[in-house]
């Protein structure tokens, strides 16, 4: 190879390179806005109990607090659950959510 076919290279592989890092930019920043949206929503529906409630329990199990984040604010918007959400209302949603939780039992024989 010459040397004008490996700057040629080098010129396609860094503009693939400066391509991949904008449009992981652009995800990251799409991400941080949808973000904002829910806990904005989630500001309008939960008390301060309830938040702390729902964030003390994002750091044991982050994807079902997101689950659950997420079906508050469909409850919310088809007025099917009261704003803002008492803390002993978020604590019954829970353990409702809880109890369907399959448990599973391993026997041995």
């Amino acid at each position: 190879m010459s040397d004008d076919e490996l700057e040629n290279l080098r010129r396609k592989r860094l503009l693939e390179y400066q391509q991949q890092a904008d449009q992981d930019q652009k995800e990251t920043q799409a991400e941080k806005q949808i973000e904002a949206q829910k806990q904005a929503l989630l500001r309008q529906i939960l008390t301060i109990e309830s938040r702390q409630r729902l964030t003390n329990l994002k750091m044991i199990k982050p994807e079902f607090t997101e689950q659950i984040e997420l079906q508050l604010i469909q409850l919310a918007q088809m007025g099917k659950i009261p704003i803002p959400l008492p803390d002993d209302q978020l604590k019954k949603i829970l353990i409702q959510l809880q109890s369907r939780k399959r448990e599973t039992k391993i026997r041995r024989i």
